[in-house]
């Protein structure tokens, strides 16, 4: 426990008299910490910590990449900044060997320094020479960790850049014929038959490279660890990386499988208005990454850029194997579906040709840089095209939703409603349908009727966004995986109801018609589809793989 003589020795708290250093001893954290332990990581609550001994090590994430900004040795603190700010700590504390730490409340920190001045002086002086620090880190010209090349309406390189902002890696974009190129691309400019073309940080040239290579090269996880899971989870998205976060931090062995990026359909919506907690609203890829990195810190393991092939689930094993494209096997004891669903397509006049080269189902918000200027249509009357109205209505001249409906409100949350009716360059098409996409070598016009009179206008569109709804694409799972007819996952009383539970016990109730394999969020039959829903389902799916654990397996 904490003594005086050992905060006494904490230079901040030598003047301090003995009722005063007492008050801390017995109001203060004595926190021992083992090397590589946290002390506070990045985001969290105010406070102030004093070492008494050992190494701590100050690291900040840049682009999803670490960087140590310095050391605390025996004697100095940290926190001040937060205290100084009413924030939360902009960088983590990590213990480079055995440490320890005296953790202060800011309630208690703020008592004291209301009695004494010295100390408060002391901390105001120290608070303002770390902001400074923080401001000269600020100052510095963020360093890319991809420089792309690549025309815009090629889409291999929209892929690219979709695949590196979803995923959280900084991105230098250039056209091939960009003036500013020959001054940022070291050596010879690429040839228009290398494009595109990458150099990442660390020098290192590719040519027209796959994503799975491009994320091996950046550090991504793409290869299973260990032998056997407790849990695999197929699907990145909010259910996913919820399970992931739950059954890591329960002690579970436990892996995301994710063919593209984690965040899913929600890690492309522009802004979450109403998720809990963010009274400000979250853009879906903040939230993503959010949880992504409280995942990958519990200790789950996320893959990218890697498809599940099939799954074996003989209900008779106690281990079934996920086969993945490529021939790789991951063994685990439980299964979590957390697929999501797909975009749906229109089967519309010249749209195939056209999509990534002007056309795209959901919109990321990488692409909302390249409106500024032209008039951009959304398709669907839904929350995602209204989020995503709203968010264009920032970059581009005007916005257009085209509703098949005679009314917004039909389908869309009355607030979004009223942010789209105060928004000047925002324009809604009701009674409305896009009939065809024109253009040559990318979209650069379409045919809009209007449904009252059957006339049809040709508009000029510098990009057009689809949000129709989505549908589960299930077919590729095995058939003793009850489904409905359109695709989505059958669990708890719905297996019952379609006779198709064989077992003594009742199914839990994310319990697919596979003991042990269980699914959440929207791959899940359920009238609800909200992110919260599929958050609270990936949480509730490993509470059920803890009861199907304990069970005897025959």
């Amino acid at each position: 426990m904490l003594t005086i003589d050992d905060i006494r020795a904490v230079p901040l708290f030598s003047t301090l008299g003995d009722t005063a250093l007492e008050h801390l001893a017995n109001t203060s954290a004595d926190l021992h910490l083992c090397a590589g332990e946290f002390a506070v990581h990045e985001g969290a609550e105010r406070a102030l910590y004093a070492v008494l001994s050992g190494k701590m090590e100050v690291v900040k994430m840049f682009d999803g990449v670490e960087r140590t900004l310095g050391w605390r040795l025996p004697g100095t603190i940290f926190g001040e900044v937060p205290l100084a700010l009413s924030s939360p700590f902009p960088g983590a504390y990590r213990a480079a060997q055995a440490s320890r730490v005296m953790r202060v409340d800011a309630q208690h920190y703020y008592a004291l320094a209301a009695g004494s001045p010295e100390v408060a002086e002391k901390m105001g002086a120290l608070a303002r020479e770390r902001i400074g620090g923080l401001q000269g880190l600020s100052a510095e010209p963020p360093k890319p960790r991809v420089t792309l090349v690549g025309a815009r309406w090629d889409p291999d390189c929209t892929g690219l850049r979709q695949f590196l902002e979803r995923n959280q890696i900084s991105c230098d974009w250039l056209a091939p014929d960009a003036p500013e190129l020959q001054g940022r691309w070291p050596g010879p400019c690429p040839a228009e038959h290398e494009c595109p073309a990458l150099r990442l940080a660390d020098g290192t040239l590719l040519n027209r490279p796959a994503i799975r290579e491009l994320a091996e090269r950046l550090g991504l996880q793409t290869q299973a660890r260990l032998a056997e899971y407790d849990a695999t989870i197929i699907g990145g998205g909010p259910a996913g990386l919820a399970a992931a976060v739950y059954g890591a931090s329960e002690g579970l062995r436990t892996i995301v499988v994710e063919r593209e990026a984690p965040g899913g359909q929600a890690g492309t919506s522009s802004r979450i208005e109403n998720y809990l907690g963010f009274p400000n609203g979250v853009s879906g890829d903040e939230l993503a990454n959010r949880a992504l990195l409280q995942a990958k810190r519990l200790g789950a393991e996320i893959l990218v850029t890697r498809a599940v092939a099939r799954i074996d689930v003989d209900a008779a094993a106690d281990s079934r194997h996920v086969h993945l494209d490529g021939g790789d096997v991951i063994r685990t004891r439980t299964l979590i579906l957390a697929t999501g669903v797909t975009w749906r397509r229109l089967a519309i006049d010249g749209f195939a040709r056209f999509i990534g080269k002007g056309i795209y189902y959901g919109a990321s918000r990488g692409e909302a840089g390249a409106t500024h200027g032209l008039d951009v249509y959304l398709i669907g009357g839904g929350n995602s095209a209204g989020q995503a109205a709203l968010y264009f209505s920032n970059h581009a001249r005007r916005v257009t939703l085209v509703v098949r409906g005679d009314a917004l409100e039909k389908g869309m949350s009355r607030y979004l409603v009223e942010q789209l009716a105060r928004k000047s360059n925002v324009a809604v098409r009701l009674q409305a349908e896009v009939v065809g996409a024109v253009g040559e070598m990318h979209l650069s016009a379409i045919d809009i009727v209007d449904k009252a009179s059957g006339s049809v206008s040709r508009h000029d569109c510098g990009g057009l966004f689809v949000f129709i709804g989505a549908d589960a694409e299930t077919s590729w799972l095995p058939d003793a995986i009850a489904r409905n007819e359109r695709g989505y996952v059958l669990t708890g009383d719905d297996v019952v109801k379609a006779g198709r539970w064989l077992h003594r016990r009742d199914p839990f109730l994310l319990e697919t018609s596979v003991p042990g394999l269980f699914a959440c969020g929207d791959v899940r039959l359920s009238p609800i589809k909200r992110v919260a829903s599929a958050v609270g389902e990936g949480s509730m799916a490993i509470a059920f793989v803890h009861k199907y654990l304990q069970e005897p397996q025959p």
